[in-house]
């Protein structure tokens, strides 16, 4: 498997498109050893002019691109004439690398110390280091490293203390010009603006200070403007606020007219995203305002999402059995994400960002068409896709009938107490129903792999033997992917029986289609295991699966009997 890490540089350039368009262009035409990166978002900010760009790739190509695009910075931005809403200490300003898979933070924070080295070697940009990059305790803070920022450069070259880890002695023209660079390594964070309806950037300070994890000072008499209260040490003393792992300072952006609290989530487990909403809301409103959206900077995980949306529609007792692009909706619209622009989920979601669009419309060929387009291509002459095809989408018909009465019934007046036990209901049968549309275009892939396997060639006896081998492998995989739609058809079972027992009863007949529907994929299927498995070689696999099989069969005919029963007595007439 490869290593795949995420580099998420931040140049101090919003505003001028072309030099963007420039240092993006050095980033994505970046090629090592065969290998690219992926550019998978671009954010460009006026009021902050600055620009947040994401990439991945294998660590090696990432490396080099993220040389590349701080090389084309520094060619193309003057630290001297840069001026924005947001802290800034470089053209490029922050280079943090971040493990996606295969990689741990360990091995990011070596590879981000070899950047930031390769960075002053190659390039003669400062570099501090930082997060789980750093050298020294206090240096893991980001806020250390640019203390002053751009304009604390002179003073900082020549001190000991606070000069850059990879760096010149003195002050020279090239810090003048590209400033320093924080190179750091971090897992992954979520940049969040929390729009504020105040143009008051003291309050929305506030308000930053309420929640950001570090807090505020301590001062004589609670002010806000009073001397600093200090221990028996002389140390100063502070106040932290309520949430754990957030960074957070507020703004004034001209742009949108309005304040902000700008907030990095640094660690997204112990604040979710929704919380930090919650909490910064809270903090809002007890100084008088009122947060009336909230802004992602950059990519956002997908679970954070999925998760907000679970949780906000827990608080309005409805069912969190349906489909992720409905429960990303509410997260949106709860959290307002689109106030200020459109959010579009396929842009912002990492995981969405990462998907190969070619190779997941081959991938889901079947379950992309309308339902007018998988019929109409089921009756060609075409042999696949077919009845092992079919069957699994008869199953996903089947369940999905099953959650759908299960949301009916968490959303029927009178039984607001029972929406949480409809609401589990209808999330098993939402897992179940996407699980049989996968197996819908893997039918097909099974069959298609047994066709390639009568192209190979035949003419000697070692190509004779590799065929062999290779019918054999196909056939077996062509006859385990339909025992595969048999069991997670029956999955639904249980839904069915609950709904047909206890669930809305305006909606029983749904029920009762639902298992009929799940008895043809599981009778279907079993037709597909067993004419495959009398190709197979190994009559002792072929046997005990055509066997198990068999008592899946029986094992849904008589669910079927039961739920059926249920549901006509219920019916009458």
């Amino acid at each position: 498997m490869k290593q795949l890490i995420e580099c998420v540089p931040n140049f101090s350039e919003g505003r001028n498109k072309e030099v963007i368009d420039q240092i993006v262009a050095a980033i994505a035409a970046t090629e090592l050893n065969g290998e690219t990166v992926r550019v998978l978002d671009v954010d460009p900010g006026e009021a902050t002019n600055r620009t947040v760009v994401s990439f991945v790739g294998t660590p090696e190509v990432v490396m080099e691109a993220a040389i590349r695009g701080a090389a084309k910075a520094a060619e193309l931005i003057d630290m001297r004439q840069h001026h924005g809403a947001h802290p800034r200490s470089g053209a490029t300003d922050v280079c943090p690398l971040i493990p996606i898979s295969n990689i741990t933070l360990d091995e990011c924070a070596e590879l981000a110390r070899t950047l930031a080295k390769r960075m002053w070697e190659e390039l003669q940009i400062a570099c501090y280091c930082y997060e789980a990059a750093a050298y020294t305790p206090e240096r893991k803070n980001l806020a250390v490293c640019r203390e002053g920022e751009y304009e604390a450069l002179k003073d900082k070259i020549t001190d000991p203390q606070r000069k850059p880890d990879f760096g010149p002695d003195t002050y020279t023209e090239r810090v003048a010009t590209a400033g320093a660079t924080n190179v750091g390594a971090r897992n992954f964070l979520i940049a969040v603006n929390f729009n504020l309806n105040t143009t008051s950037t003291r309050r929305a300070m506030a308000v930053a200070f309420d929640v950001r994890e570090k807090g505020r000072k301590l001062r004589e008499g609670g002010k806000l403007t009073g001397k600093v209260l200090r221990d028996a040490n002389g140390e100063e003393m502070w106040q932290p606020g309520t949430l754990k792992g957030c960074k957070a300072i507020g703004w004034y952006i001209d742009e949108y007219g309005i304040a902000q609290v700008s907030m990095n989530i640094t660690d997204i487990e112990a604040t979710p995203l929704h919380i930090a909403f919650e909490e910064v809301s809270r903090a809002a409103a007890v100084r008088g305002m009122r947060v009336t959206g909230a802004e992602i900077v950059g990519l956002i995980p997908k679970k954070s999402l999925l998760d907000a949306g679970r949780y906000y529609l827990s608080r309005q007792q409805r069912s969190l059995g349906i489909s992720e692009e409905e429960i990303i909706r509410i997260a949106v619209k709860s959290m307002g994400l689109d106030e200020l622009k459109p959010f579009n989920a396929k842009e912002k979601v990492i995981e969405y960002m990462m998907v190969d669009e070619k190779e997941q419309a081959i991938k889901e060929h079947l379950v992309r068409m309308t339902c007018k387009q998988f019929a109409n291509e089921t009756a060609s002459e075409s042999a696949a896709p077919g009845g092992g095809s079919v069957s699994a989408y008869i199953g996903a018909l089947g369940v999905a009938l099953g959650a759908m009465v299960a949301n009916l019934s968490a959303h029927k007046r009178g039984w607001d107490d029972r929406w949480e036990e409809f609401s589990v209901v209808a999330e098993e049968g939402q897992k179940a129903m996407n699980e049989l549309l996968a197996l819908v275009d893997e039918d097909t892939a099974a069959f298609n792999k047994i066709m390639a396997v009568f192209a190979m060639p035949k003419d000697t006896a070692e190509e004779k033997k590799a065929r062999a081998e290779a019918m054999e492998t196909a056939t077996l995989y062509a006859t385990q992917v339909p025992l595969c739609t048999m069991k997670t058809a029956m999955k639904a079972i249980p839904v069915l029986r609950s709904m047909a027992e206890k669930g809305n009863p305006a909606s029983i007949s749904d029920a009762g289609v639902g298992i009929l529907a799940i008895r043809t994929a599981v009778m279907g299927a079993d037709m597909n295991v067993r004419i495959n498995a009398a190709g197979l070689k190994n009559r002792e696999i072929a046997e005990s699966i055509i066997s198990e099989a068999a008592e899946l069969v029986k094992q849904t005919q008589q669910a079927e009997t039961e739920i059926l029963e249920i549901v006509n007595n219920h019916i009458g007439m």
